[in-house]
């Protein structure tokens, strides 16, 4: 069996570790000081009470905004339900029954307004160039007098694609309509200031930045009150029930301070080894890297490349058999055989979305690794396409 220590781990779009020192951080909330940060009458229950204050704090530092625009959750995709449907329900009341958002989000989002639209809602969902960029035209030329959201990914989480997101705000806040962005792949990717972006809510998730799975957060901009997406007690301010998952919300927050204060340091470690395996695999025979060229423009951690007559799954088998572990999409829709939503929006055909793979480093990994990966595919590859009748005829 392998072991973590003699694998190279390439998925980190998928999930991250958690660090040492988030790990430290989390520890004492789970034996040791266990209080509920809702009994404030007494010590144990005040401290953690405190240790969620700190943690919020350390959050609204790094996103560059208030403490009472934070608002824990479960995960990015509760996250982005909040914002989608709490929004869609409370413009409903006013006859605003319109959503735009693009034909490559995330399934929380997809599912989400798929879910809406069985309600009687309407959505529309805009298309994207080759690279995978939306148009702030399209946004602009989208809005309706009866649109009350419009939600565009920051980073696309298969092809790395960052988004024209302060022209969207920007057209969003002409019309006056409420702009939701999923970051679950930028935050701690990529410099984030919330006040300084005209974004009215932003999803994130603690496990895409080396903090612990099961816990996210929500921004909300001062004045934007979508309606609540769970009901119980008085939590967060009354506006997401549940009793607060205080270890995982101070790890997000420890891994959230550390991912944004070496930020610089990191982007540049993580697009040396991105842009080392793209080189490299444009050099290989019937290859096409899937998202945009321009480094300023991509995931500092993002590969993604179509290798044609070489069948995804095959080239991740092949690849574990060599102690590499990559990924052919969305970890999301894993279990689907359907190839990916967001490769066949920029134009693929069916034959080589199937035949593509995603590689994503992460602060654990190094310049070996990346040569490694390259070595790897350079045997792989061949031998995949020896097997596929397509590459024999």
């Amino acid at each position: 069996m392998k072991t973590l220590s003699n694998i190279i781990y390439v998925d980190n779009a998928a999930t991250t570790p958690v660090s040492k020192p988030v790990f430290d951080a989390m520890a004492p909330y789970f034996c040791e000081q266990y209080g509920n940060p809702s009994s404030i009458f007494y010590s144990v229950g005040a401290a953690a009470g405190d240790a969620l204050a700190a943690a919020r704090e350390k959050v609204a530092r790094a996103l560059g905004c208030d403490t009472g625009e934070v608002f824990f959750t479960s995960c990015g995709s509760e996250a982005d339900n909040w914002a989608i449907k709490g929004t869609a329900h409370k413009f409903a009341k006013q006859g605003k029954k319109h959503l735009i958002t693009s034909c490559i989000e995330h399934h929380a989002v997809l599912h989400s307004m798929q879910a809406l639209e069985r309600e009687g809602f309407e959505v529309t969902y805009l298309p994207v160039d080759a690279e995978g960029f939306v148009s702030p035209a399209d946004v602009e030329a989208a809005i309706r007098p009866d649109t009350a959201l419009v939600t565009i990914m920051f980073a696309n989480n298969e092809i790395g694609t960052i988004e024209p997101i302060e022209e969207i705000g920007a057209v969003c806040r002409k019309h006056g309509v409420w702009f939701h962005t999923d970051a679950v792949q930028a935050v701690g990717a990529v410099p984030i200031d919330c006040h300084a972006l005209p974004v009215d809510m932003l999803s994130l998730s603690a496990h895409k930045f080396n903090g612990p799975k099961g816990v996210g957060a929500l921004y909300i901009r001062r004045g934007v009150m979508p309606l609540n997406f769970l009901d119980g007690g008085a939590q967060e301010r009354g506006r997401r029930a549940g009793t607060e998952n205080l270890a995982g919300i101070v790890g997000l927050a420890t891994a959230l301070e550390a991912a944004v204060n070496g930020l610089d340091e990191k982007r540049a470690r993580l697009a040396r080894m991105r842009d080392y395996v793209l080189e490299h695999i444009q050099k290989m025979s019937q290859v096409k890297v899937n998202g945009p060229l321009d480094g300023s423009k991509r995931l500092p951690n993002n590969v993604n490349a179509s290798f044609t007559a070489a069948e995804g799954e095959s080239l991740l088998l092949m690849l574990d058999m060599r102690g590499v572990c990559a990924s052919s999409g969305s970890a999301c829709a894993s279990g689907s055989l359907d190839p990916s939503h967001v490769l066949l929006s920029i134009g693929l055909p069916h034959e080589i979305a199937h035949c593509s793979l995603r590689i994503s480093f992460g602060v654990q990994n190094t310049m070996d690794d990346a040569k490694a990966v390259c070595d790897a595919l350079d045997e792989v590859v061949p031998a995949v396409r020896q097997r596929s009748p397509l590459w024999r005829a």
